[in-house]
């Protein structure tokens, strides 16, 4: 399996309590649909990952709490810590109109109106009603809103168009 044929959803944080559970920090807007029981995920690094069946879950502070089938101690749990979780990209949901998958931003050109290069996307952050995009220009990184107001996305081109307010990629510059 290529890396290209997987997608990050979240980090093993910790172990949590006796009974072999794990803390997870998601990396999808979608977690209710990604961590739920009897779903299989790919733990451990993306050129090596072994598929292993959630016993269980709970939400505690937005964060999922999952129990993995053959994970039943809290030292089984802590063998886990810092493992990535990935799904199958074949297995991701129908988006509604102006929603995109991060990893899908990621390495898009981003010029302004004019065609002008503002720079490429490196991240995208926030939760999917905030998201906003990190871009890494010749002037440093500038965060831009991902608004259908001032942003069009065009994916097969991995170009994003930016139409914002006056001073706004001023305003929103780091070096």
């Amino acid at each position: 399996m290529e890396m290209s044929d997987l997608i990050l959803i979240g980090r093993i944080a910790r172990a949590h309590g006796i009974k072999g559970q794990v803390i997870v920090d998601p990396e999808t807007d979608f977690a209710g649909l990604r961590f739920r029981r009897g779903q299989s995920l790919l733990v451990g690094a993306e050129d090596a990952p072994t598929a292993r069946q959630i016993r269980d879950v709970r939400f505690h502070q937005g964060r999922p709490v999952i129990g993995f089938e053959g994970v039943e101690t809290m030292n089984d749990a802590e063998t886990l810590a810092g493992a990535e979780l990935w799904v199958e990209a074949g297995t991701r949901e129908p988006l509604p109109d102006h929603t995109f998958y991060r990893h899908d931003l990621v390495g898009c050109d981003v010029v302004d109106r004019d065609g002008r290069q503002v720079g490429t996307v490196s991240a995208v952050e926030g939760a999917i009603e905030r998201s906003y995009l990190i871009v890494q220009g010749a002037r440093g990184e500038v965060m831009i809103p991902l608004r259908v107001e001032i942003v069009t996305v065009d994916l097969p081109a991995k170009r994003i168009t930016v139409d914002p307010p006056e001073g706004l990629l001023e305003v929103n510059e780091r070096p």
